[in-house]
């Protein structure tokens, strides 16, 4: 907490942060200013709430921290940047980005808000560094919709690519390096972002469609088109990386692209080895790499799951009840620290062999000993007591309050 430290000027929200981190570490089965505040021995929630939503303090200056610590900690030369979005399922209208629209979170079109998401991935592990709010048009559109949520009334809707682009941008204009850039299909067929790369000088293999049209000496081709026209012997079992149950072995084919410009492009081709379905990249290095380094790059896709699932399961990172913009973006950064914590305490471990019969602490094994062992919550039971009657007040308060509303309507 020292690193982020000095973003607070006064010592009640320094302090208070420290808290909600570690309340975004804990066990609790739901959490939230309520949980957290009785968790940490606070009376009320009402400065958690102050925290998230009127206090003075940046949170894109903490997220810089969380993305210098990240760096700092995992540091890899040929670090993959793997970008992806993610979406939260609300109810009513208000929470700000909030529309009907599709999230992978569900499967499916549901009333959600989106967010994207810049994973940095090493050997040494990976962490979130960045996040972007996708505001629809739906939002931007209108001013005092923006304005009630806590949004500039001149807030310009941005794609999912170019929120991507701001990101990565953002990473590489702070001095940090990374060689690569990942991410699906939503990305991958953006040209826009493909280009944007490629002037940084920056690497990517990103997923495209399989009606995708590429250029080569041949011509213009769909690459399901292509990838008809491989050889058996072009084919190469190559894992994409380690999973719980072992190497992810495909089978990998890959295509030199036509292209005047400086740089190696080529369409990168993976075929599963029991269904035989398809998947198609766009790539781009400054300079030719090999097939395995590409297979690599595509494999560390994944982390960004791996982020999504342990962020949310560890750390809350989509717990977040709040509406307006500046309590959403405070909540999941302080989120992201306290996963990028997790990640910084298990790539340590790594470094030390662990004992025979003993696989390599995880994280969720780090947060269970650091919640038992380091945190100290308190338990007495004038404390509960005392939470027992705020709810109980809050609850008369606003069963009143509905009673109220509903007389007005009769």
């Amino acid at each position: 907490m020292a690193r982020i430290a000095g973003r607070f000027r006064r010592v009640e929200p320094r302090r208070r942060v420290g808290r909600l981190v570690l309340g975004l570490l804990s066990d609790l089965p739901r959490k939230n200013c309520w949980t957290i505040a009785e968790w940490t021995g606070e009376s009320t929630p009402e400065g958690m709430q102050h925290l998230l939503g009127r206090a003075k303090w940046d949170a894109d200056q903490v997220r810089d921290d969380v993305r210098a610590y990240v760096v700092e900690h995992l540091q890899d030369d040929q670090a993959v940047l793997v970008v992806d979005e993610t979406g939260d399922v609300k109810k009513g209208t208000d929470t700000v980005g909030v529309q009907r629209q599709y999230t992978g979170t569900a499967g499916r079109i549901e009333n959600a808000q989106v967010a994207v998401y810049l994973v940095y991935a090493g050997q040494r592990g990976h962490a979130a560094v960045d996040r972007e709010l996708y505001v629809p048009r739906s939002w931007t559109s209108d001013p005092d919709r923006c304005r009630a949520a806590g949004l500039g009334e001149k807030t310009g809707f941005a794609t999912k690519p170019e929120l991507a682009a701001r990101m990565v941008t953002r990473f590489l204009d702070a001095g940090h390096r990374a060689a690569w850039v990942a991410g699906d299909g939503v990305y991958g067929g953006n040209p826009t972002l493909r280009t944007a790369l490629e002037e940084r000088g920056t690497g990517y293999v990103l997923a495209v469609a399989c009606s995708h049209e590429v250029t080569t000496g041949a011509g213009k081709s769909r690459a399901d088109t292509l990838a008809k026209k491989v050889p058996k012997r072009a084919w190469q079992k190559l894992s994409a990386g380690a999973g719980a149950k072992g190497h992810r072995f495909y089978d990998w084919a890959v295509i030199d692209l036509a292209d005047p410009r400086p740089g190696s492009r080529q369409l990168l081709i993976r075929r599963s080895r029991s269904t035989g379905e398809l998947a198609y990249y766009r790539c781009y290095s400054p300079e030719p790499v090999p097939l395995t380094e590409l297979v690599r790059v595509a494999g560390s896709r994944w982390r960004v799951e791996e982020f999504f699932q342990s962020g949310n399961g560890l750390a809350a990172l989509d717990e977040h009840q709040v509406r307006r913009y500046a309590s959403w973006s405070r909540w999941v950064t302080l989120a992201m620290l306290a996963h990028a914590f997790l990640a910084v305490v298990r790539a340590d471990e790594y470094t030390h062999p662990a004992p025979d019969a003993l696989i390599p602490l995880t994280c969720n094994e780090i947060q269970r000993l650091f919640i038992t062992l380091v945190v100290h919550p308190v338990h007495d039971a004038a404390h509960r007591l005392g939470w027992s009657d705020w709810r109980r007040r809050h609850q008369a308060r606003s069963q009143a309050s509905h009673y109220r509303r509903q007389a007005t309507q009769a």
